[in-house]
């Protein structure tokens, strides 16, 4: 499964953190971010995480994430 996120990170160092984070709670899977992109993308690959709950974390953390509508 692939899901892809729109948010508001915009420094390296922010989206390094986040994706630690998310590393930890979801180590199967690969996670990195497209700061290039205008929608400041982050993109995981896995089989077992949750839509909400990598939102619910990087929301937490004081950063905008939603799920990139098709």
């Amino acid at each position: 499964m692939v899901e892809v996120f729109i948010t508001n990170v915009k420094r390296v160092a922010a989206a390094k953190e986040i994706v630690a984070l998310l590393l930890r709670n979801f180590p199967d899977s690969k996670i990195n971010f497209d700061l290039e992109d205008c929608d400041k993308v982050l993109r995981v690959e896995g089989e077992n995480f949750h839509p909400g709950k990598i939102m619910m974390l990087v929301n937490e953390n004081g950063f905008q994430c939603q799920v990139m509508e098709d």
